[in-house]
């Protein structure tokens, strides 16, 4: 898991409270930049009792990305997330939305770094012994 870092929580609470996976750089290792597009795969069966989100924050304020959304993140509470065929989910951040996968897409800034958090609220047991995991942040071509 080379790029989204989990820090040890203080307790094992299974089905509760929140752990969290945070990233700034690529799968190659480059800081992650808001004029490339990036996917990040989540697979099937986000081991989330209550809920999962990714959200975009700023480096500089480490508040979310000021874009032309809202709020730019996406998550599995409002139901607009599309699963792929196998149940997994990706993910996309880049400056446009890739044609067909809307829904999936949190807009990022040129000239702007920025990092990803992923939150898992109420936490089952394959977070835990690591048997789920989510995906690397990867540049698409």
């Amino acid at each position: 898991m080379a790029t989204l870092n989990t820090p040890a929580m203080a307790a094992k609470m299974i089905g509760k409270g929140s752990q969290y996976a945070w990233g700034d750089h690529d799968s190659d290792g480059n800081y992650l930049d808001g004029a490339k597009n990036y996917r990040l795969n989540l697979p099937a069966n986000p081991p989330a009792n209550n809920f999962w989100s990714v959200v975009v924050y700023d480096p500089q304020t480490r508040s979310e990305l000021q874009t032309g959304q809202p709020f730019p993140s996406r998550n599995s509470i409002k139901g607009d997330v599309q699963p792929s065929a196998d149940g997994s989910f990706d993910i996309y951040m880049g400056p446009q939305p890739p044609e067909g996968h809307e829904s999936n897409w949190i807009q990022t800034v040129p000239g702007k770094g920025w990092l990803c958090l992923f939150r898992l609220y109420g936490p089952l047991e394959p977070w835990f012994d690591k048997s789920w995991r989510p995906g690397e942040i990867e540049l698409l071509a």
